[in-house]
């Protein structure tokens, strides 16, 4: 028999070492506590206490880590059963498909023909795909996508890597320029103590300045595969989608029901009585300003009502796709109008599966059984993160958590803020080749790197923009992202060649996301 090949260690491993060795080291690091003193107004002074040291209670890590983070772990499962349920109605894909036809019909126009109808519709798709990773944080949602998007970017003269990048890279972009991803800004934020989805101003500069880099990178690289294929790496290769691209049609079966105008009925009535309970308390809270807005529940009421007859009129399809751009719309809304947090956006996307659900014509079992599934497809990210809160909850117990910060700032501070904050940027660059759950990381990382920002003079927003950053984009190039590995195996890329095509790409944007952090130490920003 031949060696065993090693596995690389699961995260929930590589995690519960972690806890291992913070236990480990409450017996040899010195026990340390910040507090405030009166003489010192609201600056915190480093003293030295005992240290606890910690055994049985590593086992209790877990419970106490999932109690302390149970609100965003009853928020993950939620997200995840809403999208599983939407997912299942295929109504994400018939709009994918709606647009490819739209943009098709643009090669009739000659100005733009001019222009290059393949490069708008590469700049379309990838805009489209990244505002999905910015807003919802589309990420395993994409496999599905590449058997679609890579025959697509080779029947255009491309090859697959560009097919890739049409749906993975933009949709990781978006989600590293996160503006309203739940799984990144959502939980940092909630971490670092941030108002929910504060300062997205500046987050919607950094996604712009992100995708013009990006679509520029791909329209550049696909215009040399589209003059020349053999300068492909994948040329050879990709010889297996020439010789038999899909033609089996959109694979979506269009259909209308009874039940999906029942769910728009319930979704109607629930509409319009939010909006006449709330449309004169509504101030929308945009950086420093505020706007009263008494016309604006009204109007999104009325564009829903009327777009969403348009859409049932075509498909059930179409209108759950209705369904899930005024969930975004009304999370937006209650974010900047009515404060909503966790408990409210969790019940928005709840109400999101359950009308798709009944859109479908689903009984009530089954609607409660894909809820169930969704959970369950997203419950080892909830259960990260409990567990990573573990490893907080034993530096804590073991009182050496702020002895960790206080030598933090010691070191790292005397690099100034620009220094610090680049350390920090480089440190969750680094932890995310290890561990790519975002969820998992910030976790880890938010509850000791928000006091550290505090001590070094570093706004706590841009730590968590630090956070992002570090977090999405070597996500596309890690051997330990599941989803990674799935869309190259779905493509037929090999990691050794995506490995050296992206590794420029990648570098560029960690140099651009550094250069991105700068003005939160120099310039004043809203929320930051």
């Amino acid at each position: 028999m031949g060696k065993k090949k090693r596995e690389f260690p699961n995260t929930y491993v590589i995690i519960f070492g972690i806890i291992l060795v913070c236990a480990l080291a409450t017996w040899f690091v010195p026990g340390g506590e910040y507090v405030k003193d009166a003489a010192a107004g609201e600056v915190a002074q480093f003293r030295e206490v005992e240290a606890q040291g910690q055994w049985w209670r590593i086992m209790e890590a877990f419970y106490n880590g999932f109690t302390r983070q149970s609100g965003i772990i009853c928020f993950i499962l939620v997200i995840g059963a809403a999208f599983w349920v939407v997912n299942k109605s295929r109504a994400i894909d018939a709009g994918i498909f709606s647009f490819l036809k739209f943009v098709t019909r643009l090669e009739k126009n000659r100005a733009l023909a001019k222009v290059g109808v393949n490069n708008i519709v590469i700049v379309l798709i990838m805009l489209m795909f990244s505002l999905f990773g910015a807003v919802f944080g589309m990420s395993e949602e994409t496999i599905a996508f590449v058997v679609i998007l890579v025959p697509l970017a080779i029947s255009m003269g491309y090859d697959s890597i560009v097919g890739v990048c049409l749906v993975y890279v933009a949709a990781h972009v978006g989600f590293a320029g996160a503006v309203l991803n739940p799984f990144t800004i959502g939980i940092a934020q909630d971490l670092a103590g941030l108002p929910l989805f504060s300062g997205i101003e500046y987050r919607f500069f950094c996604w712009v300045v992100l995708n013009v880099i990006t679509i520029s990178f791909v329209l550049i690289y696909a215009g040399k595969v589209k003059r020349n294929p053999q300068k492909s790496p994948m040329y050879e290769i990709d010889a297996h989608w020439r010789n038999h691209i899909a033609q089996q049609g959109e694979g979506v079966e269009y259909y209308r029901n009874r039940a999906s105008w029942v769910s728009f009925a319930i979704a109607a009535v629930v509409v319009l009585l939010f909006t006449v309970g709330y449309s004169g308390e509504t101030w929308l809270s945009v950086g420093a300003q505020k706007y009263h807005t008494v016309w604006l529940l009204p109007a999104v009421a009325l564009a829903f009502i009327l777009t969403s007859v348009a859409a049932l009129r075509k498909s059930v399809h179409f209108y759950i796709l209705s369904l899930l751009g005024y969930t975004i719309v009304y999370l937006v809304v209650g974010v900047l109008g009515f404060s909503w947090y966790i408990g409210e956006i969790s019940a928005l996307f709840l109400t999101l599966g359950v009308l798709s659900g009944i859109a479908m014509g689903l009984s009530g079992n089954s609607i409660v059984k894909e809820l169930m599934d969704g959970a369950k497809d997203i419950l080892s990210a909830a259960l990260i993160v409990g567990l990573a809160a573990g490893i907080v909850y034993i530096l804590q117990e073991g009182r050496i958590i702020d002895t960790i910060l206080h030598s933090m700032a010691s070191s790292l501070g005397q690099a100034g803020e620009t220094g610090s904050l680049g350390l920090m940027y480089m440190i969750q660059t680094v932890i995310n080749l290890v561990i790519p759950s975002a969820s998992a990381k910030a976790a880890i990382t938010m509850p000791i790197m928000a006091p550290f920002a505090d001590i070094i003079g570093v706004s706590r927003q841009a730590t968590v923009m630090a956070f992002q950053f570090g977090d999405g984009f070597t996500n596309m190039i890690t051997p330990t992202s599941g989803v990674l590995i799935a869309v190259l195996g779905i493509a037929r890329i090999p990691y050794g060649k995506w490995f050296k095509w992206a590794l420029p790409f990648i570098l560029t944007l960690i140099a651009i996301g550094f250069l991105l952090l700068l003005p939160t130490v120099y310039m004043q920003l809203n929320g930051f």
